[in-house]
């Protein structure tokens, strides 16, 4: 069997797994968000901090609550790395230094989970499991909460209110997360992912000198890291670590993770707002960008430029043996698609172009199919402008799920397609001005001005994932990436809820012989094409100044 065989056959096993789940894991997440009942251990939770789960909130509450919890999250993260050094299970590893500790506190509040630090060689048991791998699912856990809250926005009329963050969220947990995590745990320790607390031990010989490794509770991690669309690596390797990913099969198996709950996220929205057809309509989106995103990876990825290539298969650099082009290709898309940022290989080892696919995967806005509630808000924003401009090509009021798309409505939209650009520009231009973040970069030219773009686009887009070869461990970085994650995640919230909000308090708008069909192929069409165009007028200069100078030139 030829590598390009095998990599379709691997992409088309996954689409039927996904296929699979999509009905049953999409209508049991919209029962667990539309029930009354609490179960015993979340009346437990809400006594404990104080909440009460019937109490229904607008907008600014809703949003107070997502702002407070995250604050709270960030302190608490900072002071365990910070007090690392005099915790049990720390390995012997110090203190994190406090430009590190509030980066790495920020990126995993914010689901982001940058890391510009060796996993193995700094975080011990403790700040592992009980400050990063709890982080794993309550920030997944506040973004599917901030995605239902804008569906009740469309599912609700004449009220602001969207339902309470602390139910959604502790619900998200117990109901959702910690199930499957659970699983998928099970499933990668069959597999031969590690799941222990032993010290650093020696392993033999490389190199003259002696190796070392450390064990940890890799699988329970990995499987959350994936099924939240989180990305943190328990090793500094993450993915293509033999611990952490062992096989073929463990490879696929997590891809399938970081996808299923996007997905199936489409049918929760369906179900919700009483039209599984229009969940249809933006699973077919989704979809389509995903299947050529990969289609057009391994395209670049296995052309063969010259006889290095023609041996290896494709470009093998940077890339697993034990997963090849086709199986690297699928994943690279997948976690830059998403949220994830998990890496199986090293994106700056690909072709030019396939180093800007992943990329663009990120400028997109994540959201084919995105983060674990954050895909599903932020096409769901791309829908209201896509509404927008069908309503301006044929001169009437956009409409969308029987709500009118006013002033107000279009003014959030656009200032949360617009906020994200502005930082990784911004920060982009910045670290390119000045003289001390430049040192960082291993390589100059369009190579050089990738990495800084990329790591930008990825904290500022909640990924997490890195081009490889910048120094990111510096002062410089880590104070801007965190400023970036914390207001690429946060930011985009305020203008969701306040669109929430306003959504939920108009009355539903009759349907008449004018209204555009948001549940039609014609739709899916206009959508896919809006969120190209948007994407290609903001970023087409700096793509051009990186990536693309770069695959051209080779």
């Amino acid at each position: 069997m030829g590598p390009v065989l095998a990599g379709v056959l691997q992409m088309l096993a996954l689409i039927g797994a996904l296929a699979l789940a999509y009905v049953p894991l999409g209508t049991y997440m919209a029962k667990v968000y539309s029930t009354g009942k609490h179960w015993r251990i979340e009346k437990w939770i809400y006594k404990g901090i104080g909440a009460n789960p019937d109490t229904e909130m607008r907008w600014p509450a809703y949003l107070r609550g997502v702002l407070a919890f995250s604050a709270v999250s960030v302190v608490f993260l900072y002071l365990l790395q910070r007090l690392q050094g005099v915790l049990p299970l720390s390995l012997g590893f110090k203190a994190i230094d406090p430009d590190q500790a509030f980066n790495t506190a920020v990126s995993f509040v914010t689901n982001t989970n940058w890391q510009s630090y060796y996993g193995e060689q700094a975080m011990g048991h403790v700040v592992q499991t009980a400050g990063l791998a709890v982080q794993n699912f309550v920030s997944a856990a506040v973004g599917m909460a901030v995605a239902v809250a804008l569906v009740r926005g469309f599912a609700r009329s004449r009220t602001g209110e969207l339902g309470n963050f602390w139910s959604d969220m502790v619900r998200g947990v117990t109901r959702v997360l910690l199930p499957g995590a659970f699983v998928a745990a099970l499933v990668l320790v069959a597999c031969g992912v590690i799941q222990n607390f032993s010290g650093i031990h020696e392993v033999g010989q490389f190199m003259g000198g002696a190796q070392q490794w450390n064990g940890g509770a890799v699988a329970s991690q990995e499987a959350v890291k994936e099924l939240g669309t989180n990305g943190g690596g328990y090793f500094n390797a993450n993915s293509a670590h033999p611990f952490e990913n062992p096989t073929p099969f463990t490879n696929l198996f997590e891809i399938f993770l970081l996808l299923v709950i996007p997905f199936s996220l489409t049918r929760t929205f369906g179900v919700m707002v009483g039209s599984v057809r229009q969940g249809y309509a933006i699973l077919a989106t989704m979809a389509t960008i995903w299947v050529g995103f990969v289609a057009l990876m391994m395209w670049t990825e296995f052309a063969h430029h010259g006889p290095a290539l023609q041996i290896a298969g494709g470009a093998m650099e940077g890339k697993e043996v034990r997963f090849g082009v086709g199986s690297s290709s699928i994943f690279a898309v997948s976690t830059t698609l998403t949220s994830t940022g998990a890496v199986d290989s090293f994106h700056s080892s690909f072709t030019g172009l396939g180093g800007g696919i992943t990329m663009l995967g990120m400028m997109l806005g994540e959201i084919a199919p995105g983060g674990t509630g954050s895909g599903l808000y932020g096409m769901l924003v791309m829908a209201i402008i896509a509404v927008f401009i069908a309503g301006l090509m044929v001169g009437r009021t956009p409409e969308y799920l029987g709500k009118k798309i006013g002033t107000r409505e279009i003014k959030l939209a656009a200032c949360y397609i617009l906020i994200t650009p502005a930082l990784v520009l911004v920060f982009t231009a910045a670290a390119m001005a000045l003289p001390t973040p430049a040192n960082s970069m291993t390589n100059s030219g369009a190579h050089g001005f990738s990495e800084i773009l990329y790591a930008y686009t990825s904290a500022a887009n909640n990924n997490g994932s890195a081009f490889a070869g910048l120094n990111a461990d510096t002062q410089w970085f880590n104070t801007t990436l965190g400023l970036a994650m914390v207001l690429g995640r946060f930011l985009p919230m305020v203008f969701v809820l306040a669109l929430a909000g306003s959504l939920a308090g108009q009355r539903p708008v009759p349907e008449t012989a004018g209204t555009l069909r948001t549940e039609k192929p014609l739709f899916t069409g206009l959508l896919v094409g809006a969120i190209l165009i948007i994407t290609g007028l903001t970023y087409f200069p700096a793509l051009a100044l990186g990536p693309l100078a770069e695959g051209l030139a080779s």
